[in-house]
């Protein structure tokens, strides 16, 4: 728990003369004048010992306020208070922000139509950072794990160049077999049942016009703490089909739902999909 400090100054008493406290006991505090901090306890043993005089509640309410010292302890090289105030506060707004985004949950816009149509092009979504474990900062390390399941849609960094982060979703997990015969997905030889797939219907219109077959992707076996990633939009999606696997332990969180949304395409005073917003993703 976080305990307050106090500090008699000779500032401070110029801000509490300002503020109007009486000069009497402006005068009786002076004596007390420290380069020591004072616990809330010692601090009210001075104020009862100001030379017999009565402080009146809002007399040490008004002493408290302004000789307390921030947490952040930038009295010393900011003497003005309220630009002192506003630093600490920003400060831990930030520390707050950070805490959140690396523990909570975390903002992610998406770039691509590669999960469409369960996410679109221009759905701002937030994932959940603790879904299969506590992040221990700037490690893949996880506190506490849990199973990633099949079917969950995860964040990770792009394994080819991971300051890029991808999102799919997860198809096979370490030791399942998994192979796709033409629009089919089968996981240890029994077909997979994908709700969520996309299989744009003029693509697959072409090809039955042109004769051409549904490509075969032969069966691969994910090894042993990986993932097998694909994308909802099976034509328009670079993932593990093209590039291999998922390390399990650089997974950063889980989508969860989409906050805002809005047409890239159309203009600022249009395509906002207010419909989609509050959306969980399933």
């Amino acid at each position: 728990m976080l305990r307050r400090s106090y500090r008699i100054t000779d500032s401070a008493l110029e801000e509490l003369g300002a503020a109007g406290l009486d000069e009497n006991v402006l005068a009786a505090l002076r004596p007390h004048k420290s380069g020591k901090a004072l616990g809330k306890k010692a601090l009210d043993d001075v104020l009862s010992k100001l030379g017999g005089k009565t402080l009146s509640s809002e007399e040490r309410k008004l002493i408290r306020k302004y000789t307390q010292l921030g947490l952040l302890r930038l009295e010393r090289i900011i003497p003005n208070r309220s630009l002192r105030e506003w630093i600490e506060a920003l400060v831990f707004a930030v520390a707050i922000a950070i805490v959140v985004r690396t523990f909570v949950i975390a903002p992610f816009k998406i770039p691509s139509g590669s999960m469409e149509p369960t996410i679109q092009v221009g759905d701002h979504i937030f994932a959940t950072m603790f879904s299969y474990g506590l992040p221990v900062p700037f490690t893949n390390i996880k506190l506490s794990p849990r199973e990633i399941a099949r079917g969950d849609i995860v964040i990770f960094p792009f394994p080819s160049d991971p300051s890029i982060d991808y999102i799919k979703r997860v198809i096979g997990r370490g030791g399942e077999t998994v192979e796709l015969k033409g629009d089919r997905v089968y996981v240890n030889g029994e077909p997979l049942d994908e709700p969520y797939a996309y299989y744009d219907p003029r693509i697959v219109r072409a090809r039955s016009l042109n004769g051409q077959s549904p490509p075969h992707y032969p069966p691969v076996r994910v090894p042993a703490g990986h993932l097998y990633v694909m994308g909802d939009n099976r034509f328009n999606s670079q993932d593990s089909r093209y590039w291999g696997f998922v390390d399990e332990r650089t997974v950063k969180g889980k989508g969860w739902i989409i906050y805002f949304s809005h047409d890239p395409d159309a203009g600022w005073f249009s395509g906002y999909r207010l419909g989609r917003i509050a959306s969980t993703l399933e």
